[in-house]
């Protein structure tokens, strides 16, 4: 029998010490904050593919993400091939900021509220963004205040731009017009833990949708 490759050892050691940390901190923070944190473990690996393969890498501008909790989603979009300075990521809570800045030292990771990035991000002038994911725990929040942060989200993009919504629930966790935005729903993600869907939104090509 062959020794693993230093390398390969050294990279299945460090995911399972990854893994483990990141669930030590997410169930602190939940059990802190349940209602902001809304899981008691981050997404699965399987999970976290399913949102970053609906970025294109080669669409130009910035990433943002939304409530990157310990960076899952995060991690798999670097290894989608989006290198890590293209990434903003807004997070409410501080241990998760701080975890974020060590992991990803060249992303922006910018301690606030979510629900007021499209605000924070014309303040910074970022430009027009390439995509937005999130796994925002949406339906600790009114309707009309997720269906706001989606509309705003879109218009800092171009026409076609993906908003990304991770969801445990089959109907859509943002209320949208179909005559305005195009909603679409992946195949549900069975390894996770609990079972999930992928929701991706675009702006239609209509003329005055503002």
């Amino acid at each position: 029998m062959t020794k693993p490759a230093g390398g390969q050892l050294e990279r299945s050691e460090l995911l399972r010490e990854s893994d483990a940390s990141d669930e030590f901190v997410f169930l602190r923070a939940w059990m802190r904050a349940p209602l902001i944190t809304a899981a008691m473990l981050p997404s699965g690996r399987a999970l976290s593919r399913a949102v970053a393969a609906a970025v294109n890498p080669s669409t130009p501008g910035a990433i943002v993400e939304l409530g990157p909790g310990t960076g899952a989603v995060t991690t798999a979009l670097v290894e989608r091939g989006i290198q890590p300075e293209r990434l903003i990521l807004i997070e409410f809570l501080p241990e998760f900021c701080e975890l974020l800045r060590r992991r990803y030292p060249a992303a922006r990771v910018i301690s606030g509220d979510a629900f007021e990035a499209a605000s924070i991000l014309r303040h910074l002038g970022v430009g027009s963004l390439a995509a937005v994911v999130s796994g925002l725990p949406l339906y600790s929040k009114k309707p009309e205040h997720r269906e706001r942060l989606l509309h705003d989200m879109l218009r800092l993009g171009p026409s076609g731009m993906p908003f990304v919504q991770a969801t445990n629930f089959a109907r859509s966790p943002i209320p949208f017009d179909p005559q305005d935005v195009a909603g679409e729903p992946s195949p549900r993600v069975w390894f996770n833990l609990l079972p999930a869907l992928v929701w991706t939104y675009r702006w239609r090509q209509r003329k005055n949708r503002f």
